[in-house]
């Protein structure tokens, strides 16, 4: 994953890895319910997704209620939606003390395994790469995000008991999608980006840098994404030592990747619902050569969505996306 690394920033042309499986769920007529329950179809998706569409690496759903099901969060299941908590299931710090940390058993960890190790298996010609959750953005989802952002503050002890607990699941978790052979993980933070700096050191990047540091190697790559971030804290986010990282759309990415370290790569940053879902194919090629010409400074940098596709974002504009891509290339 290194050599993968350097050679993106290496060669001048650049390429596209939107965080996208949705249009592939639709391509094999199977629904998002289907999806995120059934490993085989989740792998289906992807590979149907990989013949169409030239990425430079395949992902999986970015599911960001499978964790938390794990812990037995109650989930809101509904065929065309990506999954949501419902409530949540921490009321207070007493059920932090108590709360188990769960094995991989539980809920649907073993399909979202079964979907990655059945496309690793298949994808042997570009990375694959899972995806997880962060461990503030886990524990906003068992104690209540509101009450979760307050928690260092009122309490730190408890926020930090509950932060090792989420972040001991997610490393064994990682451990386990690493064990299938994908290439990586991209690790879903976005509760993060409402911390400020020095908050988000504290309680999300020292815990997110225990992760990469244990399972982060030659032939795993860790990617954190952070859609939440608007520039509040970018220093620690780039701080975790992974070896690339994806913003969402309400950052400024040429400001953002300024931080990042030359030899870690930069993700991002097109509105997947204002663009992918909602735009036009004349609106998603302008903004895309947009974002191309101004990131043209940075060669550690991969053209990609700011966060998963919508459901049922048209492929016209997806095309739209990659004629963009291939036209800044021959440009070049």
């Amino acid at each position: 994953m290194r050599t993968w690394v350097e050679k993106v920033i290496a060669d001048k042309k650049r390429v596209a890895m939107p965080v996208m499986t949705h249009p592939g769920i639709e391509l094999i007529g199977k629904s998002v319910l289907q999806a995120i329950t059934d490993g085989e179809v989740h792998h289906q998706a992807i590979m149907a997704l990989n013949e169409k569409y030239p990425s430079a690496a395949s992902t999986v759903i970015m599911d960001l209620t499978v964790e938390a099901e794990a812990f037995g969060a109650k989930i809101i299941f509904n065929d065309d939606e990506i999954a949501t908590v419902n409530g949540s299931m921490l009321k207070d710090e007493l059920d932090i003390e108590t709360l188990e940390v769960p094995d991989l058993n539980e809920g649907r960890v073993q399909e979202y395994l079964k979907a990655n190790r059945l496309t690793a298996e298949k994808i042997t010609d570009k990375p694959v790469f899972a995806g997880c959750i962060g461990p503030f953005s886990l524990a906003g989802r068992l104690y209540d995000m509101s009450e979760m952002l307050m928690l260092p503050y009122l309490n730190p002890d408890a926020a930090i008991q509950l932060l090792d607990k989420c972040t001991e699941f997610i490393y064994t978790y990682c451990q386990a999608l690493k064990d299938t052979g994908v290439s990586g993980v991209i690790m879903a933070e976005p509760a993060a980006g409402l911390l400020d700096d020095d908050t988000c050191q504290a309680f999300s990047s020292d815990f997110i840098k225990r992760i990469v540091n244990a399972v982060q190697d030659d032939y795993f790559a860790v990617i954190l994404h952070d859609c939440g971030n608007k520039g509040n804290c970018t220093k620690a986010t780039v701080s975790v030592g992974a070896m690339g990282y994806h913003f969402g759309n309400a950052i400024d990415l040429p400001t953002a990747a300024k931080e990042v370290p030359a030899d870690a790569l930069v993700m991002g940053n097109l509105d997947p619902s204002g663009l992918f879902r909602m735009g036009t194919p004349e609106t998603m090629k302008s903004a895309t050569l947009t974002l191309l010409d101004k990131m043209k400074a940075f060669p550690n940098f991969i053209l990609s969505s700011g966060c998963d596709t919508p459901p049922h974002s048209p492929f016209a504009n997806i095309d739209a996306f990659y004629e963009a891509l291939d036209e800044y290339n021959a440009n070049l």
